[in-house]
C-alpha cells in the first residue's frame, strides 16, 4: 500500500489551427522527482504519439487530499478526467457518483492484469478503475544481525510464533537493537485478517452489500491484537509512537535499531539502498502470519486510475487510452524497476523474467510469489467501506491502546464499537 494519490483532470478542448485537441489534466500525489518525472515522461511520449490529446500531469497532494479535491471539483462541474485513488477510497469514490467504470468507457481486455490486483477494483461485476501502483507487505530483515544472533537468513520466520522465537535469540544476543519494528497501520491488520480467511467487514467484506459492521470480535482479530500485545510485553516491538509513521518506522530498521521490519513491497528499492549505505545486507521474506493459519495471500494496496463521469466522451476515452498506455507491458515493467511497485500485468512479469530481472534482484521475487499465489476470496479481495479512512484510524488507535497496556478483549470491544458506529454514521447518508 503506501501513502500517495494521483488524479487526472480535463480542461476543455482547445482548438489548434490544424486540429481540435482534447486536453487531459492528470492530478496525482507523487511529489517526488523520481515518480512524477516518470509520469511526465509517459505523458510526453503519449502526447507525441497522439496529437489529438494532450495529457497534463499535475501533483495534487496526498491520496486523501486529492480524492476530496476531485469530489469537490465534480460538484462544481469541473471534474477531472482521470483520478488516481488509493485502494481504501474505492467505496467513497463509488458513493460520490463522480466516476464511471472504466469498463463502460469502451471495451478493454482486462485478462492480462494480475488477478488479485484486478479483483480488488472489480465491484458489482464491473471493473471500476484501472490498477496502477500496487503493493503488499513483506518481511524485511538485517542479515548481519540475524547471523550474530545465530539465526539463518536463508530461512526467515513465516509465522507469528516463529518470529517470537527468533526474537528470543535476538534479545539474548544483546545486539543493541530491538527485534521487530513496523508502522502502526490498519493496512497490516486488514492483511492479517485476509491471511486467516476472515473478512474485515460483514456482507462479504462489503462486496455483497454495503458493510454495516466489522468483524473485530472474531478470533482472527484477537490473534492480531494478541500478537502486538505479546511483542510489546516481551520488549520485542518498537515504533516511533506515531500512527502510520511509514518513514519513521523505515528509519528504525535502516539505522539498524531493529532486526526485523514489515512494510510495503514498494519500499524494497529504497530500503535496500539505505541498508547498503548503512553497512548491512537486507533480506526479504513472506509476510509472517498467525500460527495455525493457511496462507491465503495478500490484499492489494496502492492506488488505481478512475475516470470521471462528468466529462465528454472524447475526454473519457482519451483518459482511458493514456491510462492503458501508462500501464502497458513495457511501461509497467519499467515502473516496477524504478519504484518497486508491482507491474500489475502478467505480461510485465513475463518480460521481467525474460530480462533476468529476478535473478539480478531476487528480493523482488518473494513479493511476486506472495501476490500471485493469493487465493481469490472475499477476504483477499479487500474490504469496501466508505468510512475506511476513519475506521482504519480507529483500528490503529485500538492497537495503540494495547501497546499502552490495555487488555486485548477490552481494546477490541471498544475498537469494534467505534468502528461500527463510524460505519453506521456514514451509511446513514445513503438511506
Amino acid at each position: 500500500m503506501k501513502k500517495f494519490l494521483l488524479t487526472l483532470a480535463l480542461v476543455g478542448p482547445a482548438a489548434s489551427a490544424a486540429q481540435a485537441q482534447t486536453v487531459v489534466e492528470f492530478w496525482h500525489s507523487f511529489g517526488d522527482a523520481k515518480r512524477s518525472g516518470w509520469i511526465q515522461a509517459r505523458a510526453d511520449a503519449f502526447n507525441k504519439a497522439n496529437p489529438g490529446v494532450k495529457v497534463v500531469p499535475s501533483y495534487k497532494g496526498s491520496y486523501n487530499d486529492s480524492l476530496q479535491a476531485t469530489i469537490l471539483a465534480a460538484r462544481q462541474g469541473k471534474a477531472p478526467a482521470l483520478v488516481q485513488i488509493f485502494e481504501v477510497g474505492s467505496q467513497l469514490a463509488l458513493d460520490s457518483g463522480a466516476f464511471q467504470p472504466v469498463s463502460s468507457v469502451k471495451n478493454v481486455d482486462f485478462s492480462d492484469y494480475i488477478k488479485p490486483v484486478i479483483n480488488y477494483y472489480t465491484i458489482g461485476g464491473k471493473v471500476n478503475s484501472l490498477p496502477f501502483n500496487s503493493s503488499s507487505p513483506v518481511l524485511y530483515f538485517n542479515q548481519e544481525l540475524l547471523k550474530k544472533a545465530g539465526l539463518d537468513p536463508r530461512t526467515p520466520p513465516t509465522t507469528f510464533g516463529a518470529l517470537m522465537k527468533a526474537c528470543q535469540k535476538i534479545e539474548a544476543a544483546k545486539l543493541d537493537a530491538k527485534c521487530f519494528g513496523m508502522s502502526l497501520n490498519g493496512w497490516f491488520v486488514e492483511q492479517w485478517m485476509a491471511q486467516q480467511g476472515q473478512t474485515l467487514l460483514n456482507n462479504g467484506n462489503g462486496r455483497q452489500g454495503r458493510a454495516t459492521s466489522t468483524t473485530l470480535d472474531s478470533r482472527a482479530a484477537q490473534n492480531i491484537f494478541s500478537f502486538f500485545k505479546t511483542m510489546q510485553d516481551r520488549g520485542y516491538y518498537t515504533y516511533t509512537g506515531k500512527l502510520e509513521d511509514w518513514d519513521g518506522s523505515d528509519a528504525i530498521f535502516t539505522n539498524q535499531k531493529a532486526a526485523f521490519h514489515i512494510t510495503s513491497t514498494a519500499d524494497i528499492g529504497n530500503i535496500r539502498d539505505a541498508a547498503k549505505k548503512n553497512g548491512f545486507t537486507v533480506g526479504v521474506g513472506a509476510l509472517p502470519i498467525p500460527d495455525g493459519s493457511k496462507r491465503n495471500g495478500v490484499v492489494i494496496g496502492g492506488a488505481s486510475l478512475w475516470i470521471s463521469k462528468g466529462v465528454s466522451k472524447a475526454q473519457a476515452e482519451g483518459a482511458l487510452d493514456f491510462a492503458l498506455f501508462m500501464t502497458n507491458t513495457q511501461n509497467m515493467a519499467e515502473w516496477h524497476k524504478l519504484t518497486g511497485y508491482y507491474p500489475v500485468r502478467q505480461s510485465s512479469i513475463d518480460l521481467l523474467r525474460k530480462q533476468g530481472w529476478f535473478s539480478q534482484t531476487p528480493l523482488q521475487l518473494v513479493a511476486f510469489n506472495q501476490l500471485t499465489r493469493t487465493v481469490p476470496s472475499p477476504a483477499t479481495a479487500g474490504g469496501l467501506n466508505g468510512a475506511a479512512i476513519q475506521t482504519r484510524r480507529i483500528i490503529e488507535e485500538g492497537l495503540q491502546k494495547v501497546l499502552g497496556g490495555q487488555g486485548v478483549d477490552a481494546a477490541l470491544k471498544d475498537t469494534k464499537a467505534r468502528a461500527d458506529a463510524a460505519l453506521g454514521e456514514y451509511n446513514a447518508n445513503f438511506k
